[in-house]
């Protein structure tokens, strides 16, 4: 639910109004150790600001994979 929600309001929330925002309720210390998880394995990014936006795009970075011209190539 949280994921969704942060997917949907990309950029848009900080985290104490992203909370109120929800569209079900749940306990503060519930949704902190949820948007903790997702910052430490880089599901979402925080701005200087403190707004919260998603940053796991799985199907961009197989897109970027596969362009050869992004990456540099090794000369020895």
């Amino acid at each position: 639910m949280v994921e969704k929600f942060i997917k949907k309001y990309d950029g848009e929330f900080k985290k104490r109004a992203l909370w109120e925002h929800l569209p079900k309720k749940m306990m503060y210390q519930t949704f902190c150790v949820i948007i903790d998880y997702l910052y430490e394995n880089r599901r979402i990014s925080i701005d200087a600001v403190g707004k919260i936006g998603w940053a796991y795009y799985p199907e961009k970075v197989k897109e970027w994979l596969k362009d050869k011209h992004l990456f540099r190539r090794n000369y020895d």
